[in-house]
């Protein structure tokens, strides 16, 4: 295959269940130009470098442009300004300094340690829940049944979402996820879509928080939204407040998911690991630092060049579309020994599981502990575990890699511990 078009190859959805032998290619040239004009980067040093360049833009959404109506007032007065106004006030992860700095600022400012510390017990409740719910059962679905309610119930829980309103987030948060996937950006359906959902979930977002001023609780949405109302406070307005809670909601379960159904797929792969997990739970914390570099739930991320950057032999022109491929840079045999191994007792096992740099992932904490709580509970309570599709059937998309489903056959599952 022509390297010009290895990353195409990585888009591809019939290699969505390996693509590592593609990054093993891409690796080879560790700044490579794609014919469409993208560089890709691949190896660890070379992303290292740029995830703490201030070269490097996130700001790599097109400009929002919602769809004619054929309704002159919208298409020449109300459309145009919220186009304005999504544009000016993306999710922080999508914004470069200061704005991204303020407003993770104040994200990070509600991860407190009682929150956190109150949803690490929650979380095994919770699994144990949805555990004893396939009491009877000789098979479910892992994604269905625990890797995906146990994150997106964690979320709700701690941004304050009415239990009830959950279900209407699973349609929602698949759609706007597409985002980070970069024939997406430029796909007019696509883009239709992905404004439509943003402004559903919006319009919910709004009402939602209009409710935590009158009635404030323990919670994140309305920790932010008193803040947002102080001087000197967070500077979070009601726009840039529904965008975060709105990128919380999302990024707070979506790749948390990959993470768990990852790890159990890996596990169900390795029945000997899966067993010394269930005897020794305390390798829990080093297997998912393992599975992070491994199998990491994000596999890449779009950037943009601010200006000309010469790197491992290539000049990224000012302009460039930039693809840091990090579960690339996590197989590196430059860094690491035998890296297509699953290794739970790796030495200073490093990862890009969570990115790097400005934009390492707020939600890290939350993400371990529930995958500890997953994956714990389900190498001792599942009884012969074993995979009923290998490989199982993916998500379309390549940057948020994992399992659509991940069914498994089990003789029983035994009672709590």
């Amino acid at each position: 295959m022509k390297a010009g078009r290895l990353f195409e190859a990585v888009k591809d959805e019939a290699n969505r269940a390996d693509p590592y032998p593609l990054y093993a290619r891409l690796r080879e040239t560790p700044v490579s130009r794609q014919d469409d004009g993208t560089y890709v980067v691949s190896t660890h040093a070379a992303i290292t470098s740029l995830l703490h360049d201030p070269r490097i833009s996130s700001e790599t959404l097109p400009p929002s442009e919602r769809p004619r109506t054929g309704n002159p007032l919208s298409d020449w007065i109300v459309n145009p300004v919220k186009d304005h106004v999504t544009n000016t006030h993306r999710p922080f992860i999508f914004r470069d300094p200061p704005d991204h700095d303020r407003l993770r600022m104040a994200v990070m400012g509600q991860f407190t340690h009682q929150r956190v510390h109150a949803m690490r017990g929650r979380s095994h409740d919770l699994v144990a829940d949805l555990l004893d719910k396939q009491s009877d059962a000789t098979s479910f679905d892992l994604v269905c049944d625990v890797a995906y309610p146990l994150p997106v119930t964690v979320i709700c829980e701690m941004l304050g979402v009415p239990p009830e309103d959950e279900p209407q987030f699973h349609g929602w948060a698949t759609q706007l996820a597409s985002a980070l996937e970069p024939d997406n950006l430029g796909n007019e359906e696509a883009r239709a879509k992905n404004i439509t959902t943003f402004d559903e979930i919006s319009t919910y977002m709004r009402g939602l928080i209009k409710e935590k001023h009158r009635h404030p609780q323990d919670d994140m949405l309305s920790g932010m939204s008193g803040e947002s109302g102080k001087d000197g406070g967070a500077g979070m307005g009601e726009v840039d407040l529904i965008a975060t809670a709105i990128l919380l909601l999302v990024a707070g379960h979506e790749t948390t998911v990959n993470l768990i159904a990852n790890s159990m797929l890996a596990l169900v792969r390795r029945p000997h690991i899966l067993t010394r997990l269930a005897g020794e739970p305390d390798l829990a914390p080093r297997l998912i630092e393992e599975m992070l570099r491994y199998d990491p739930p994000v596999h890449f991320r779009t950037r943009r060049a601010l200006s000309s950057i010469d790197i491992a032999g290539t000049t990224i022109p000012e302009g460039a579309d930039i693809v840091l491929l990090l579960a690339s840079g996590n197989r590196d045999p430059a860094v690491f020994r035998d890296p297509d191994r699953f290794d739970p007792d790796r030495p200073d096992i490093r990862h890009f599981g969570f990115g790097g740099g400005l934009h390492y992932c707020a939600g890290a904490p939350l993400a371990r502990f529930e995958a500890e709580a997953a994956l714990v509970a389900l190498a001792q309570r599942l009884v012969h575990p074993r995979l009923i599709d290998d490989p199982p059937p993916y998500r379309s998309g390549a940057a948020l890699r994992g399992p659509m489903h991940l069914r498994l056959a089990i003789d029983g599952v035994a009672p709590r511990r």
